[in-house]
This record gives structure tokens, C-alpha cells and sequence, in this order.
């Protein structure tokens, strides 16, 4: 399959428009005790971390993220550790920055985050998690199962899908992993993994269409 979005069939794309709105929570901003921002291959992670820094939103960072195969490639050294690097370039001091660098899925970014804020008598009653933008409904059931008593706030940057793939480069890439994070909102909450979140059928419909034209590279193994 090309690589060029507008080549990409129309009843993909539409399934991936909706799939792309449904991980949107939709959380409006406030201000926070801890930003954590979620390692993944898209850098716009630590960029929006750092904007929401500057604007007050919270006064200390967790950067978590160890690498995955599809982030080894762009971050060498980890995903934690080059998005600071970013953060650092974008004017955050070091001492208001944490980091976490060994975590290698979304509920290890949860729990070694508490263990590292932890370690520095941070004790948070809200967080914002800042991940790729389709990756928030997955971010907020985890980390409402595994930390259950924070108030948590989802923020992504604010993109549309098109400009997202235009950026990114890589559309394949994106609807691997969408199909992969939509499965494990529906699959994670009988695993224990995450708390359970309205799926209507038209995000089954959706995912559907993205698992018939091949996009299976990220889903849960075992499953087609």
C-alpha cells in the first residue's frame, strides 16, 4: 500500500477519522501538580509538554519512556531522554524536568512514574498526561486503573488527523498504531490493564475496516 495518504482508500481514511475523534477525551486544561509526558515516536509529545510548562499549567515534567521497535530508530537514547532534550532547547529548566527512562508500554509509564515522583517526595492529587493525540483514551483508562485516586487531564497537541500524518510522514505507521490502541481499550480492561470505557459500534465498525485493509502490525498478539 502507497505510503501517501490521499492514496489510501476512502473507507480507511473515513475509519480512521473516526477512530482518530473517539481517542480525543476532549479534557479541558487546568493547571496540574505533575505534567508526564508519555514517550512515543512523535516528539510533538515533549513540544506541547514544554508549551503547557510555560504556560503554567504545572510546575515539574516526568518525561517516561524507554524505546519500543518503532521508536528505537528516531530515539537512540530513549524516548524520555531525547524528548528533555527537547524540553531543554525549548527553554524548561533542568530542575523542573524528571526523568523516567525505562518504562516500555503505557502502564509502566503509570507506575514508574509514581515510583520516581515518589522517590522525590512528589505525592500528586491531578496530573496532565500529554501523549500523541491518539493515544489519550488508552493514557487515562490506564492510568485511572493504576492510579486511581489522581485527577487526571488528557492533552494532545491540537492537530487535525491530516496535518498529524502530513507531520509525522509515516501514515502507515499511525494506523498500525491506531488500530493497536483502539484494540486495547476494548481488549486491556478484561486483562486487568485498564478500566472498562464506552466503545460504540461504530468504533468496532471502524476498526474493522482498518484490521480487513492489513493494519494488524500493533495489534495484541493472537489477534487478527
Amino acid at each position: 500500500m502507497t505510503t501517501d495518504w490521499k492514496d489510501i482508500p476512502d473507507n480507511v481514511r473515513e475509519a480512521t477519522q473516526v477512530l482518530w475523534d473517539y481517542h480525543n477525551m476532549h479534557h479541558e486544561l487546568r493547571p496540574t501538580d505533575v505534567g508526564i509526558g508519555l514517550g512515543s515516536h512523535d516528539l510533538g509529545v515533549a513540544d506541547y509538554t514544554a508549551e503547557l510548562f510555560h504556560k503554567g499549567m504545572f510546575p515539574i515534567i516526568v518525561f517516561t519512556g524507554a524505546n519500543a521497535p518503532t521508536t528505537v530508530a528516531l530515539f537512540p537514547r530513549g524516548e524520555a531522554v531525547h524528548y528533555r532534550e527537547r524540553a531543554l532547547e525549548l527553554g524548561v529548566p533542568p530542575e523542573a524536568i524528571l526523568l523516567e527512562p525505562r518504562a516500555t508500554h503505557t502502564g509502566e509509564n503509570i507506575s514508574m512514574t509514581r515510583q520516581i515522583l515518589a522517590k522525590h517526595s512528589i505525592y500528586p492529587s491531578s496530573v496532565t498526561l500529554i501523549s500523541r493525540p491518539y493515544q489519550q483514551r488508552r493514557a487515562f483508562a490506564t492510568s485511572k486503573k493504576l492510579w486511581p485516586e489522581v485527577d487526571v487531564v488528557c492533552a494532545s497537541r491540537p492537530i487535525s488527523l491530516e496535518q498529524y500524518i502530513r507531520e509525522i510522514r509515516d501514515p502507515l505507521r499511525v494506523l498500525h498504531m491506531l488500530a493497536g490502541d483502539t484494540q486495547r481499550v476494548i481488549e486491556y480492561p478484561s486483562h486487568g490493564y485498564a478500566i472498562t470505557q464506552d466503545v460504540p459500534p461504530n468504533i468496532y465498525a471502524a476498526l474493522e475496516h482498518l484490521i480487513a485493509a492489513g493494519f494488524t502490525n500493533r495489534l495484541i498478539r493472537g489477534n487478527s
